[in-house]
């Protein structure tokens, strides 16, 4: 029973880990269709932001839910102002730009922190069950990213600005024929994906650590996701997230990790093989 407990939460946490590291491209790639190969260097300035505020004697909390979100969130609305507004449409110009975007910040960070890993403790402790133990930091982490997709849906299915945003992406002529400013929308989406991303990065910090290099460990894993996951931007991701997220940790548990990360590939290449165009392609026909 003890035994049972812990892999259902071992399962949670690499499905909220998923959750976490991809909704930000999820909605970027998504909403906007821009391939942000910066991705993972977002979540690694979150991690950063976290770590240097909390140093500087910010609460903890405070420095991963509010300084990292924050601090992501401008640097990309400054990216898309700068960079990604004169490339849409033109794909394979934006997937070169962000790349080079991310190799900007990676040698930015080197220069400034070095290449060595830094990190912050994580709170809360542990709980036990029976002769186990798990961190509740990583419990309140699943909760996290529960309510950060249900805050989504909310956001983009209930409220005008959701609705406003859904709607200049999918016709930005007619959303600025009826007095909306697709540019500012583009910049507010990007931002909030960004931000989301920078969230994550916080969040994760006092878990994985933090080195300029680290988003390279995130960035394939998100997009596998969000590609799997199909056109649904809430439902896909889920989805995608309880399975690779399952298989993962599943394998790790009864192997070992590296075994674990290969299960991964291979469901998301056999999913991509049976459902090509994701799993909300097929299933979920519909959700956002």
């Amino acid at each position: 029973m003890d035994l049972a407990a812990v892999l259902t939460f071992e399962i949670l946490n690499g499905v909220a880990t998923l959750v976490l590291i991809s909704v930000g491209l999820a909605i970027i790639f998504g909403m906007m269709r821009v391939i942000n190969l910066a991705h993972g260097e977002f979540l690694m300035l979150g991690g950063y932001a976290a770590i240097v505020a909390t140093n500087h004697g910010v609460n903890i909390w405070v420095a991963m839910v509010v300084v990292a979100p924050l601090v992501v969130g401008v640097v990309g609305v400054i990216a898309e102002r700068l960079i990604i507004r004169v490339l849409y449409g033109r794909m394979i110009d934006t997937l070169l730009a962000t790349w080079g975007l991310s190799l900007f910040f990676i040698g930015i960070v080197t220069t400034i922190f070095g290449n060595t890993v830094a990190g912050i403790g994580a709170p809360l402790g542990s709980l036990g069950v029976g002769r186990y133990s798990i961190s509740l930091y990583r419990l309140v982490l699943i909760g996290i990213a529960a309510a950060i997709l249900a805050v989504i849906f909310v956001a983009l299915r209930q409220t005008r600005l959701g609705l406003i945003a859904r709607g200049t992406m999918e016709n930005p002529n007619m959303a600025a024929a009826l007095g909306v400013s697709p540019p500012r929308v583009y910049a507010t989406t990007f931002g909030v994906g960004a931000a989301l991303t920078g969230l994550a990065g916080g969040l994760l910090a006092p878990i994985s650590g933090v080195l300029p290099t680290v988003g390279a460990a995130y960035v394939a894993k998100a997009f596998i996701t969000v590609i799997s996951g199909g056109t649904a931007i809430l439902a896909g991701t889920a989805a995608a997230s309880s399975l690779f997220g399952s298989v993962n940790q599943l394998l790790t548990y009864f192997t070992t990790p590296v075994i674990g990360e290969a299960g991964l590939l291979a469901a998301a290449i056999l999913l991509l093989r049976v459902l090509p165009h994701g799993i909300t392609g097929k299933l979920f026909k519909g959700s956002l």
